[in-house]
């Protein structure tokens, strides 16, 4: 209803990173660590990110251990995430970010395989690409690790300069020399 309070507590942090300034928010979350579960990582200018609203609380200390390990991914000291998160996408939405979690760092997968792997039609290959779209979760969920099937980088909500970024941050691929 229009006018009508949240009933959970939304909290929110922002924390410098090499791809510009990451905005982290949350939910009250009994079983959460730190009591918050992850809702969204979003970057500037992406396309879909959240945004901050006036009923939500600055609060850097349920966010202190994604930013650790955030912090430890950015300097090459982590290679898997092991946060609380909390999605709301549809049921093929939330199969599809699941699967992006088995990605491991450093390699890429494409479309294609990724929609084998999860026994889908080629014909739902557009479906899946959607759904890698509207990953709320950004890093954490590495949809940055899906490309195309000819080795080309492929649309990412916070732009293709980014995901090159972060697969070359991975050693997925080389840097470019100039």
């Amino acid at each position: 209803m229009p006018g009508t309070a949240p009933t959970t507590a939304t909290r929110y942090t922002t924390l410098d990173s090499p791809l510009g300034e990451l905005l982290l928010v949350g939910e009250e979350s009994p079983t959460a660590p730190g009591g918050t579960a992850l809702t969204s990582l979003s970057m500037p200018d992406q396309r879909g990110a959240a945004t901050v609203q006036p009923h939500w609380r600055r609060d850097p200390y349920p966010f202190a251990e994604a930013v650790r390990q955030l912090r430890a991914y950015f300097a090459g000291d982590r290679t898997r995430f092991e946060l609380g998160f909390r999605t709301t996408g549809t049921e093929f939405q939330e199969r599809v970010w699941r699967a992006l979690e088995a990605i491991p760092y450093g390699t890429t997968t494409t479309y294609g395989r990724l929609a084998e792997s999860l026994d889908m039609p080629r014909s739902d290959v557009r479906a899946l690409g959607a759904a890698i779209g509207a990953n709320p979760l950004l890093i954490l969920r590495p949809c940055h690790r899906v490309i195309g099937a000819d080795g080309t980088m492929r649309g990412y909500a916070a732009g293709v300069a980014r995901k090159t970024a972060l697969l070359t941050h991975e050693g997925a691929l080389q840097p470019t020399l100039i």
